[in-house]
């Protein structure tokens, strides 16, 4: 994959982002957050060259630059931070203003006829059965009415973390999916099943509910199910690149 585009937009919109959690979250003083973030992004970027390049139709390649960021401050932070520390720092992380605004407008979105056939034609791609990084899954209407669900047979992200010797700090990048929906202010984010768990797929479940109800409903889920990671995101503005 190519630096150039959204790699590098991704780094230039969040690396200030990540350098400052390292901080605020998990305690690092100012200048060995400045250490780590200037060792991981010649990681980053070596990350990013072994990478296969997406198809133009695939709507992943964004989920798995993600993973490759984190991915590189991880691997230059002194220790390992513990499960729920790196939860709440990728979460930090990306939550920037401009995130926090591009899921308010693909929650405006959502359940509409352009959202269901996007979600539709993801689903028919199959891109995983060419590259080995990205995501395939299946797609399900609930038949009341109340939403949809996106079931992912194959993630890039637990392929990649596995092979950074990450695997088992995958269920921490997952938490977004519920972060995002949140964000969005119109779905309530449900999930039974995780890949990196041992279930047989990952569940991205999205019901129609207020955002009062979502919220509380995703508190209540934090801890007692963190996930893979598999959320369909939007395609966003080339100057936003999460």
């Amino acid at each position: 994959m190519k630096y150039t585009g959204m790699p590098f937009g991704m780094w230039t919109m969040f690396a200030g982002s990540f350098q400052r959690q390292l901080t605020v979250v998990l305690g690092y003083d100012t200048d060995t957050a400045k250490a780590i973030t200037k060792e991981a992004k010649p990681k980053y970027r070596q990350i990013i060259r072994r990478l296969p390049e997406f198809e133009k139709a695939d709507r992943f390649k964004m989920n798995l630059v993600n993973c490759a960021m984190i991915g590189a401050f991880l691997l230059s932070m002194p220790e390992r931070p513990d499960m729920e520390g790196l939860t709440e720092y990728y979460a930090k992380a990306m939550m920037t203003k401009p995130m926090k605004w591009f899921c308010r407008m693909g929650g405006k979105s959502k359940f509409t006829e352009k959202d269901i056939a996007g979600m539709k034609a993801t689903a028919a791609l199959k891109a995983a059965d060419r590259n080995p990084y990205s995501w395939n899954m299946e797609f399900y209407e609930y038949p009341d009415g109340s939403g949809y669900e996106g079931r992912f047979i194959k993630c890039g992200i637990c392929v990649l973390m596995k092979e950074l010797g990450l695997y088992d700090l995958t269920p921490a990048l997952c938490h977004l999916d519920y972060t995002m929906s949140e964000a969005g202010g119109v779905t309530d984010f449900v999930r039974q099943y995780t890949l990196v768990s041992g279930g047989p797929y990952c569940d991205c479940g999205y019901k129609k509910g207020n955002a009062g109800d979502s919220c509380r409903s995703r508190r209540g889920q934090r801890h007692r199910k963190l996930h893979c990671g598999c959320a369909v995101k939007q395609k966003m503005p080339r100057h936003i690149l999460v």
